[in-house]
């Protein structure tokens, strides 16, 4: 059956990619940007220009609406977007399906040895800030993770909202604007060191195209609240080096540090995996992380090879890109 979606987002990256798969399964889709990245989708969306922060903007644009069979939130950043999300479209909505992180769980990291489930945050417990300047660029980006963890906070005590809060492994492919991946790609073409601070320490990823995957068929279901997202096959940041180094047929080197400064993305000092045994149960299997990993790989390889000097890491990190420590409480 056919649905009636509004995407808040959904222009660039895996929401990019979720959109394309809406169209193609035949879905009406309304995109809510603020106009400022291009599209492909031509005639086949409507659009609602909007900014996404704009308390009154939001309640305006979305006063007369009839409502939607499903919202995807790709834009909820923190407990400010929550809270307009909840006035906006309580009562308007048959679920709610925000984009989350793996970082919500940073809190947790070195405090258990098993992967973490949905249960292992307590969302009660998260003090929720409404104060904090978080519309400022700065202030969201160095406390991303923090962000997040109190937006899923607002959404779920509110109980006003059909929720569902899809929490990613790290994202990588596609057209990531975060530069991550690329990193790691020019580290081994440039022949520098890996500084690393624990290479047992493995984190959980997923493509691109499998987190739109995986939206297309949450949003379709009836379950509600947390749900992990990942493929299997956890990898630390001294694996995916050299796995990029394999790939690229480059020999890498990599030095330990004792210390946290000056690591790469997705380096941590303790194992930071997801345990996914909760999709499985609702009927969805992820696949292997090295299924899709080299492909991403090699589609980093052309636009970083050219003009890169010998011994110049040269790919600048997108703040939230960098592992967060969140300086909030």
């Amino acid at each position: 059956m056919h649905k009636n979606i509004l995407v808040i987002g959904g222009t660039r990256y895996f929401g990019k990619l979720l959109v394309q798969k809406l169209l193609a399964a035949g879905h009406r889709v309304t995109l809510a940007t603020r106009g400022r990245t291009a599209d492909s989708f031509g005639s086949r969306v409507q659009r609602i220009l909007i900014d996404r922060r704009d308390h009154a903007a939001m309640r305006a644009a979305f006063a007369g609406s009839q409502g939607y069979d499903i919202v995807y939130d790709q834009l909820c950043y923190t407990p400010l977007d929550a809270a307009i999300a909840v006035e906006v479209f309580a009562g308007k909505v048959e679920r709610y399906v925000m984009a989350s992180t793996i970082e919500v769980y940073r809190r947790l990291l070195g405090r258990q040895e098993d992967p973490l489930t949905e249960l292992d945050l307590d969302l009660r417990t998260v003090r929720v800030d409404l104060d904090c300047p978080w519309n400022d660029p700065l202030v969201a980006d160095e406390n991303y993770a923090e962000g997040k963890r109190q937006a899923e906070a607002v959404l779920y005590r509110s109980g006003k909202l059909p929720v569902v809060t899809v929490r990613f492994g790290h994202v990588l492919g596609g057209d990531d604007f975060t530069g991550r991946l690329a990193y790691y790609v020019a580290l081994a073409q440039s022949g520098q060191a890996l500084l690393y601070a624990n290479a047992s320490a493995a984190s959980s990823f997923i493509s691109a195209d499998a987190a739109g995957d995986f939206l297309l068929w949450a949003g379709l279901q009836d379950f509600l609240g947390p749900v992990n997202a990942a493929g299997n096959g956890a990898l630390s940041a001294l694996d995916l080096h050299r796995r990029v180094g394999a790939v690229l047929g480059e020999k890498v080197r990599a030095l330990p540090l004792t210390t946290q400064a000056g690591l790469s993305p997705f380096d941590y000092p303790f194992p930071f995996v997801m345990d996914t045994a909760r999709a499985a149960s609702l009927g969805y299997r992820f696949g292997d992380t090295a299924g899709w990993l080299d492909l991403a790989i090699h589609q980093l390889q052309p636009e970083l090879v050219c003009g890169l000097p010998a011994g110049a890491v040269n790919v600048r990190l997108a703040p939230s890109a960098q592992p967060q420590d969140a300086c909030m409480a």
